[in-house]
């Protein structure tokens, strides 16, 4: 568990959680789930001694719970918004590689490694509490940049552009996981197009498994999408209900506030239109791949159909001098043999060239 300090033009890290809230600025408390789970009760303490309330017991569970989907509630004296970030998990190193080749394998390894896990958010009026699954980098990554800007800005002699407020950094935070989703999003699109092509292009296609694991994936992300769509909106709306600001520059911060959760709004909202087109790309291809077969089927059929009405005449004339009477003619002749012969050939031909015209024995362009 790690605790920060941001200022307005300071951050900086705190060893423990100190007694009371700083003059000012305010805190930022990071955790994973587990230190959560085994901080709880500290942790309630001094929220409660900080704000004059701690977290509600059901939020609590929520924080705790990994299956959680993106939702968003609200109390008095704090704000929950939990959020599950969307990124391409451990092991997709490789395949995000430009010069990673797609493969039916490689399809198989990039569905297994996407990554949903629930980030869980209480904003207070000058405290951030975050929850981070195991394995997120989110927090290092801010407290990194955060510390980066503030060196940056002393050296150049300037005023770091820090997070004004606990909600503003908690919707720096989310949009840089919305963001992330743009690797999976190049992942998803290279696979997924190559399974397409591979579905199009092979007349006999046996990976149906992979085919329907691809579209269930989809599905899931459009559902966690959707989630994290509702959770945002929820949180505008009750931005819109905090109390009127009478100073100034508490007012354009809360435009700022505002301006930043609409952007972050309309990112899901890019990003659950590219999940919605990759399912119709992946639903057409299907479509196209049997529309493909029953076009190799009618080619099929049109070609034997044509063979047959090729042939039907001359087993007509071969059936017609196969007949056991005695007086048929040109039987008895020695050049019968060859005029038959010669006028089924003349019959063959000019069938076969017949329909070739008509274009009945050429592949459909």
């Amino acid at each position: 568990m790690r605790c920060f300090h941001v200022g307005s033009d300071s951050f900086a890290a705190i060893d423990g959680l100190p007694q009371a809230l700083p003059a000012s600025g305010y805190l930022w408390i990071g955790c994973t789930r587990a230190e959560f789970e085994a901080n709880a009760e500290a942790l309630q303490g001094v929220l409660s001694s900080w704000t004059g309330g701690p977290l509600v017991d059901l939020h609590v569970s929520d924080l705790l719970n990994p299956q959680l989907p993106s939702n968003f509630d609200t109390t008095s004296w704090y704000e929950l918004l939990v959020f599950r970030r969307l990124a391409a998990g451990a092991g997709s190193e490789s395949l995000l590689a430009d010069d990673a080749q797609p493969s039916l394998a490689s399809i198989k390894r990039v569905l297994d490694n996407i990554d949903t896990n629930p980030v869980g958010f209480a904003v207070f009026d000058r405290v951030l509490l975050s929850v981070h699954p195991a394995d997120c980098q989110v927090r290092e990554h801010f407290a990194t940049r955060l510390a980066q800007m503030t060196q940056g800005a002393e050296r150049r002699g300037n005023s770091p552009r820090l997070p004004a407020s606990p909600a503003d950094l908690m919707l720096r935070i989310v949009n840089h996981m919305v963001d992330s989703y743009l690797a999976l999003r190049r992942l998803l699109t290279r696979q997924l197009g190559f399974l397409q092509q591979t579905l199009l292009s092979r007349s006999s296609f046996s990976d149906w498994p992979l085919l329907l694991d691809s579209r269930i994936a989809l599905h899931t992300l459009e559902d966690t999408c959707e989630d994290q769509r509702s959770a945002i909106q929820e949180w505008i709306d009750a931005l819109d209900e905090w109390p009127a600001e009478t100073d100034a520059a508490r007012r354009r911060e809360r435009e700022l506030l505002r301006l930043r959760s609409r952007d972050v709004l309309e990112h899901v909202e890019r990003v659950l239109g590219h999940v919605r087109r990759l399912e119709s790309s992946a639903e057409t291809a299907v479509q196209m791949h049997f529309s493909l077969q029953g076009s190799r089927t009618n080619d099929i059929m049109r070609t034997l159909t044509v063979l047959t009405a090729i042939f039907l005449p001359l087993n007509l004339v071969t059936g017609f001098f196969g007949m056991n009477f005695e007086g048929l003619p040109l039987i008895h002749s020695a050049r019968g043999f060859w005029l038959v012969a010669g006028l089924m050939l003349l019959l063959g031909v000019g069938l076969t060239s017949f329909f070739w015209r008509k274009r009945y024995l050429r592949r459909s362009s």
